[in-house]
């Protein structure tokens, strides 16, 4: 196994004892963030926690994470957010994650998506395919979907509220086959196993979309930008099976 992805795998066990012990205890603290968002007691200790082995293991490496932003520089930088969908953690639903990328040279290298709530993980290397697994299963490699026409589609997305203009995403919704709201990672981590054809986020950081970019494209799709631009730092993010994808963005770019 590539040493870095195996670092990655284990900074999400790392991460996956703290968040698993902290979910659903009543005791839990959680205070709100100058953007009006939640963070925990968990969101912090998980990345601590990350950030020490990323510290012992690779000393030189920059790490950006969510919750205590950037330290160190270099070509080579960890980005992080120990718990992707904090709103779903704090208030019991099961669907968030730990995600972990490594950016080198400026280019998503590796991808480690961790969901122990779903009994779920997903991996990719560049060059290397994109898999996922369930606790003690054996890996499985990713395709996205071979869907072709937006009438046959399946596509989902976070909250339309987070829309500069939801009526875009609800003529979209009009065209497909059939519309569904996961939100956060797991869009995406469904269109990487096939499930669902394109996922749309209106509102992101580079922490939210680094480990996705790579295992959605190692899976065949494609990832970009709300403009079609295959940036981190766009604040949007769209994925396919990259058949829909121009598809897509001409449908959000389309005048009523």
């Amino acid at each position: 196994m590539v040493p870095d992805l195996q670092l990655a795998l284990e900074a999400a066990d790392v991460a996956e004892r703290i968040t698993l012990d902290a979910f659903r205890r009543p005791s839990l603290h959680v205070e709100t963030k100058a953007d009006d968002s939640p963070v925990s007691e968990a969101d912090r200790a998980a990345e601590r926690a990350i950030r020490e082995l990323l510290t012992r293991e690779r000393p030189s490496d920059a790490v950006l994470g969510e919750e205590m932003g950037l330290s160190g520089e270099g070509g080579r930088r960890w980005l992080l957010d120990p718990i992707d969908g904090t709103v779903n953690f704090v208030t019991g639903v099961p669907v968030w994650a730990t995600l972990i990328g490594l950016e080198v040279d400026g280019r998503i290298q590796v991808g480690v998506v961790s969901a122990p709530a779903l009994g779920r993980r997903w991996w990719a290397v560049r060059g290397e395919g994109a898999f996922a697994a369930g606790p003690g299963g054996q890996p499985q490699r990713l395709h996205v979907s071979s869907v072709s026409e937006l009438s046959e589609a399946t596509i989902t997305s976070s909250c339309v509220g987070d829309f500069e203009d939801p009526a875009r995403v609800a003529r979209l919704a009009a065209r497909v086959k059939r519309d569904r709201g996961f939100g956060d990672f797991w869009n995406h981590m469904l269109v990487a196993e096939g499930a669902c054809d394109v996922g749309l986020d209106p509102v992101v950081s580079v922490w939210d979309v680094a480990a996705l970019q790579v295992i959605v494209e190692e899976a065949g799709g494609r990832f970009t930008d709300f403009s079609g631009q295959a940036r981190l730092d766009g604040a949007s993010a769209i994925s396919s099976n990259g058949l829909l994808h121009d598809q897509v963005l001409a449908a959000l770019a389309a005048e009523a």
